[in-house]
């Protein structure tokens, strides 16, 4: 067993990223990365008990090289005697394409391109009755989340960047560097797919991996995404207890009052308020530190009359002591 093989290994049981028997939906782009990951669980699958599916997404943005890299993972499934499931946005049937080309621009394409494919392996997932997601990213994307995260605007939490597993999607390679990816796909002569575009600065991410990083290695600190990564994880952890506190005073509050809110820690105040935007309005990822800071401001205002503020199709009430969160009607 090679020594990455072992490393994957030990941060799965350290994360509990599976388990014996457990059923993968494995997305596969046909990149280093995917591929690395691929064999790595074909390897382990039979100690293990895995099941695996691969899920591949062909935006058809590249053309050619995006057909290409669809009949490549197709024969990677069959290599490895998996099924695949493939989702083709050039097809009529991709109702989602239509989203993908009316936001094709820079920065939104990114996020649409990640929110269609997540959407996809999800599907997969819940119709085939499987565990969990397992993708890619490797140390390296870990650090450049991080520094997208520090450059747009991020508290504790979004610095927190990607875990090794957040509710059914986990990522194996998190600990792991491009430099140990290519080294194990040399030693192994497996092939990959080379996506042009990630040397184009198109997207964000490219620029922050190309420009960013190369930069503060040769002027700073050429061991700079070591050590951005253990910051990471200190963070991480920093947020973990934080989180629970702001979990533990959402309990023990019986009724939401403003009084009880604003004796919290600003750190507590904002966690508990997110948790019950969250509560009325599920994966509220676009909730911004600015609506918080707003319903905060309402909170502490000693103006007599209610304070309303209006928020992403939420409304917050703050009548007397009582806060109410609600979905707005239209």
């Amino acid at each position: 067993m090679s020594k990455l093989i072992k490393k994957i290994q030990n941060a799965a049981r350290q994360n509990n990223l599976w388990q014996k028997g457990s059923r993968i939906v494995l997305g596969v782009s046909g990149g280093p990365d995917s591929v690395c990951l691929l064999d790595i669980l074909a390897e382990l699958a039979p100690k293990y008990d895995l099941q695996i599916i691969i899920a591949h997404v062909n935006y058809g943005l590249r053309r050619k090289d995006s057909q290409k890299d669809e009949e490549f993972v197709r024969k990677l499934a069959k290599k490895y005697k998996l099924r695949i499931k493939i989702l083709d946005l050039r097809s009529p049937k991709a109702k989602l394409s239509e989203i993908l080309k009316l936001s094709f621009r820079k920065q939104a394409t990114e996020k649409v391109m990640r929110d269609i494919r997540y959407a996809f392996f999800e599907k997969v997932r819940a119709k085939n009755n499987f565990d969990f997601i397992a993708v890619g990213h490797n140390l390296e994307d870990q650090v450049e989340t991080f520094l997208m995260r520090i450059i747009r605007g991020a508290g504790i939490k979004g610095l927190s960047a990607m875990q090794y597993k957040s509710d059914k999607l986990t990522r194996p390679l998190l600990g792991t560097s491009r430099a140990e990816i290519l080294v194990y796909l040399k030693n192994k002569k497996l092939a990959y797919r080379t996506d042009k575009t990630n040397k184009s600065g198109l997207f964000f991410r490219n620029k922050v991996r190309n420009k960013l990083i190369p930069y503060l290695e040769k002027n700073f600190n050429p061991k700079i995404n070591k050590t951005i990564f253990e910051a990471i994880r200190s963070i991480a952890e920093d947020n973990s207890l934080i989180q629970e506190l702001a979990d533990q005073a959402y309990e023990e509050q019986q009724s939401l009052s403003v009084k009880k809110i604003l004796k919290l820690h600003p750190a507590l105040q904002r966690r508990v308020l997110l948790r019950l935007i969250s509560e009325k309005r599920p994966g509220s990822r676009d909730i911004e530190a600015a609506h918080i800071e707003e319903i905060i401001k309402a909170l502490k205002s000693t103006k007599g009359k209610n304070q309303i503020v209006v928020f992403k199709g939420l409304k917050m009430t703050k009548k007397g002591d009582k806060v109410i969160i609600e979905k707005l009607n239209h």
